[in-house]
């Protein structure tokens, strides 16, 4: 009986041995998949007890994930690429065939390490096995993220509206001990509500007051004509207690006050011009910085008006110029106007067991019981990983290692063989006794 028993232990090992050499066969083929986690082997020895007696009763090989064990992170040329240094995972949906056109993904969640995402013909991140990334949608107007909900991250390629101007910001110098009169002008650029630029005058005069000086605000008339005044101000410095040199009051072309100096308020002097630009009333603010600040417009020495900057807001229509991800997962669209929308932001997903979730197709996994809770969080929030932008994971396989892990099964596999062959021959011999 303890022949058989032999015979059947040598057979467990054989298997055993087939096991591992499978995992190593899946392992050397993969070593160039991106995000693919490699497949160990450990083996559990089985004991048959009869009573007090002990047969032989096998081996049996059980696979052993590496969920959690990093790959080699390597730069590419692909803005989209992303990969994940440190625990997570991306959080993908799988598309799946649809009669209507549109695409539809599958309900199971699916999680991935394969971050080669690149943009597909209907606007999806998708990596090189199909999947496609999920991520927090972005509020245009705050550019804060809704981090209630994951959905799949698409990208609008429609050109981006022109932008009116709301606002232009001066920082510049006047001249303290100026002679009454004495001028200085900035010309700023603004946008119409169709895009288009139209000069903006900002024109200083110094007033019979050492500390006042008049800021007239005027459009240029087409073609040189009468420019149309859009609004006249009076700027104090030094004054409602605000330090010499800085923006103590502002009154309007009535003599009313727009705003002053208050210590316990800090505010900027705001000035609100409406003018006529391309057909329409447009609100602009002069924005002249913060009362009794150095920042924006001051009054000290000098010999002349010295403008430091002059900028506004809005801009032209633009199309899609390209797509790039950042290292706190923000998915940001560049337009050939030179503005940019965050559309999204890609979190990460962490697990207690990582090892214990299911193993996919395509590099993917899907949440089992033992795993855990799903964590959804932000890139380094809650022990997560860092983001590497333009980047991405290979696979954690070490082909020499693989290589000498072949070695060892594909002896352990012959000996097998060779106690099979023994126990036959043994066998053999017993039978032989009835001769």
């Amino acid at each position: 009986m303890s022949l058989f028993n032999s015979l059947a232990t040598a057979v467990s090992g054989m298997n055993a041995q087939g096991r591992a050499i499978a995992n190593i066969s899946d392992n050397v083929a993969n070593s160039q998949t991106t995000g693919y986690k490699r497949l160990d082997t450990n083996f559990e020895d089985m004991v048959v007890n009869a009573g007090t007696g002990r047969f032989t009763g096998g081996v049996v090989a059980n696979t052993v994930a590496t969920n959690d064990v990093q790959g080699t992170i390597s730069q590419v040329d692909n803005p989209l690429a992303m990969a994940i240094s440190g625990r997570g995972f991306f959080s993908v949906a799988r598309p799946i065939a649809s009669a209507s056109g549109e695409t539809d993904f599958d309900s199971r969640a699916m999680f991935t390490r394969a971050g080669d995402f690149r943009m597909n013909s209907e606007g999806y991140l998708q990596n090189g096995s199909g999947d496609v990334l999920r991520g927090w949608s972005v509020d245009p107007a705050t550019g804060r993220p809704d981090a209630t909900r994951l959905s799949p991250i698409r990208i609008d390629r429609a050109s981006l509206p022109p932008a009116p101007t709301e606002a232009v910001t001066l920082s510049a110098n006047l001249p303290a001990g100026a002679a009454t009169g004495t001028r200085g002008s900035t010309q700023a650029q603004v946008y119409d509500q169709l895009g288009n630029l139209h000069p903006l005058d900002l024109g200083w005069a110094r007033g019979a007051d050492d500390n006042s000086w008049t800021l007239a605000v005027t459009r240029p008339a087409p073609g040189g004509g009468q420019a149309a005044e859009l609004g006249t101000f009076t700027v104090n410095f030094g004054t409602n207690g605000a330090p010499a040199g800085t923006i103590g009051e502002v009154l309007d072309g009535a003599g009313n006050t727009v705003g002053r100096f208050d210590p316990a308020n800090p505010a900027n002097a705001l000035l609100n011009v409406t003018g006529n630009f391309g057909g329409t009333d447009q609100a602009i603010d002069i924005d002249l910085g913060r009362f009794g600040s150095t920042q924006g417009v001051t009054q000290y020495g000098g010999a002349a008006y010295e403008l430091r900057s002059v900028s506004r807001d809005g801009g032209p229509a633009g199309a899609v110029a390209s797509v790039s991800t950042q290292a706190d997962g923000k998915v940001v669209v560049n337009y050939d106007n030179g503005e940019s929308r965050t559309v999204a932001q890609v979190p990460v997903v962490s697990f207690a067991d990582p090892d214990a979730l299911e193993r996919l197709d395509g590099q993917a996994f899907a949440a089992t019981q033992e795993a855990g809770r799903q964590q959804v969080s932000a890139i380094g929030a809650n022990g997560t990983g860092t983001l590497q932008a333009g980047a991405v994971e290979g696979a954690n396989v070490d082909i020499a290692a693989e290589f000498s892990k072949l070695i060892v099964a594909q002896r352990a596999y012959s000996a097998n063989t060779k106690l099979v062959t023994t126990a036959d021959e043994l066998l053999q011999e017993t039978v032989n006794l009835k001769r």
